[in-house]
């Protein structure tokens, strides 16, 4: 109930490229959230998830997050966490364009899972390179083995939780931070706050689920207030987050 009225309070507010008057914002918007051209990439991005919904090994997950709305035991399908808890075709394509356009070449994930959104990071731009950190490890191997399947080699899978593996990353930036790991406030808003030292001023921070509990869009808000971003962009199900000195502080709502 509290998604659905989220939801509803975002159509309210929400506007497409017609309501955007940043110039940035409104080419991001018309040339990478609305480009409807079937890109090759696509193909291999429905691949990657057809071969994991052919998957119906069992493996034991480690949930060291907010838990699943879907799931009760720890015992599940592979199959089954790729139809139910993965990212969806819509935003893994685009993920994908998001990486395309803005050309990132140093991505960090957090929340591997069985790396369907790893897979529209790595495909986006091939000379990207992807350092993905997932804490259950049996997930983790799931992916990898897919990793291997369709030759995604620009990726660095790490097996660890998110706190260690954070406070152990070199002194590397990042074009882009994917943060699909952890839905709690407490948690969202300190691996935000480690992880401002890897952020320089084109970087993109993407937030999921911002509304996916009342918590969660409190962390939102409290992000969209920091005084190092500048421009903030709701798509209900994702946040992105950026860091442009040279823009005024905004905040959009685009439907997508």
């Amino acid at each position: 109930m509290y998604q659905l009225l989220q939801y509803f309070k975002f159509l309210w507010r929400s506007t497409n490229q017609h309501g955007v008057h940043s110039p940035f914002v409104y080419q991001l918007v018309t040339l990478c959230f609305y480009d409807r051209k079937k890109h090759e990439s696509y193909t291999i991005l429905k691949q990657y998830r057809k071969a994991l919904y052919r998957n119906h090994s069992q493996i034991s997950i480690t949930d060291l997050g907010a838990g699943s709305r879907i799931f009760n035991g720890n015992t599940r399908k592979v199959s089954k966490i790729a139809k139910t808890s993965g990212i969806t075709l819509k935003r893994s394509k685009l993920l994908n364009r998001l990486v395309s356009y803005l050309e990132v070449k140093h991505i960090l994930e957090l929340g591997t899972s069985l790396g369907i959104g790893t897979s529209a990071l790595s495909i986006g731009h091939q000379e990207a390179q992807i350092t993905t950190i997932e804490g259950c490890p049996n997930t983790a191997a799931a992916a990898q083995s897919q990793f291997q399947q369709f030759k995604l080699n620009n990726i660095n899978s790490i097996i660890a939780e998110f706190t260690p593996a954070i406070q152990q990353l070199d002194n590397q930036t990042y074009d882009l931070i994917y943060m699909d790991g952890n839905h709690q406030k407490t948690a969202t808003l300190y691996y935000f706050s480690e992880l401002l030292d890897t952020v320089h001023n084109d970087t993109v921070i993407i937030l999921d689920d911002i509304h996916w509990s009342k918590a969660m869009t409190e962390a939102w808000e409290e992000i969209k207030a920091h005084p190092k971003v500048t421009v903030t962009i709701d798509t209900f199900y994702w946040g992105l987050v950026f860091f442009r000195t040279e823009q005024r502080k905004e905040h959009f709502s685009i439907r997508v």
